[in-house]
């Protein structure tokens, strides 16, 4: 983990967004370290996604600066701010946003060529990257895997550039309690593995449990929950493949998929 003294890789400070008709958010202060995982959860409509969407950048905040590994988002131009995202950022979503026409391994591999990598250099970590989180077969139809496959399919794509900061919005809201297990299992191992920090967005309290730090985000802003449990024993070490908790799906597996609404 990183030093207490080292800057943090996210830096959120005093930041305030307005949607029509009231304010979402407002002062909302937070950092977040490598090595770190930070769940979010409160109640629908309190701007938890759009907290995160001004982490990316993509929504610009009335008030406040964020800063991501060390550079302050406000600041750059639109030119500037897409190159420095896919450096520094890695996006896992609800449902895994894979792009159907592609094998998991393009659409790994297409987040290194967006990068700056070369193709077979992007081919082989790809490759890799499924290999050691437990998706197989790499280049079959993102259709036939299962609901725990696609997510850690997008896992291995927000990974791709070796990112300093991963972001998860509702990452295990479209799966079944098993295949969410597996999952939240795999990503609280992530700072520790793979030396990024984690901000989690999350209804789920037994998701957010995981994390180091728990945060409740509400009309008066972020309110600190008490602090959590270390990552359970399944953690695994950099470089090593993943293995998932007793009981879950193994690769291949291709029951429990796509159940379950939005949250």
């Amino acid at each position: 983990m990183q030093a207490q003294d080292d800057p943090p890789v996210l830096d959120i400070e005093r930041l305030t967004c307005h949607v029509p008709g009231r304010t979402l958010f407002e002062d909302v202060t937070l950092s977040v370290r490598a090595g770190e995982s930070v769940a979010v959860t409160g109640p629908s409509g309190s701007g938890k996604s759009t907290l995160l969407m001004s982490v990316l950048g993509l929504v610009r905040p009335a008030a406040g600066t964020v800063r991501v590994a060390g550079a302050d988002l406000g600041a750059m131009s639109s030119r500037v701010l897409p190159r420095h995202r896919r450096r520094h950022v890695g996006m896992v979503f609800q449902f895994g946003e894979l792009l159907p026409e592609l094998s998991p391994l393009e659409n790994v591999a297409l987040a290194g060529l967006l990068g700056g990598m070369g193709p077979g250099a992007a081919d082989r970590r790809a490759a890799r990257l499924l290999d050691e989180l437990g998706v197989h077969p790499v280049d079959g139809r993102v259709d036939t895997l299962s609901g725990g496959e696609r997510q850690r399919t997008a896992v291995a794509r927000a990974l791709m550039n070796e990112p300093a900061l991963l972001l998860a919005d509702e990452p295990t809201g479209s799966l079944d309690p098993l295949h969410r297990d597996a999952v939240t299992e795999l990503l609280h191992t992530l700072p520790a593995t793979r030396g990024c920090a984690l901000l989690l967005v999350t209804h789920d309290e037994a998701v957010a449990r995981r994390a180091d730090r728990c945060v409740t985000l509400g009309a008066g802003g972020l309110v600190p929950q008490d602090a959590t449990a270390a990552p359970g024993p399944h953690a695994s070490s950099a470089g090593e493949p993943y293995t998932a908790p007793p009981g879950a799906p193994m690769p291949g597996d291709r029951s429990g998929s796509r159940t379950g609404a939005r949250s």
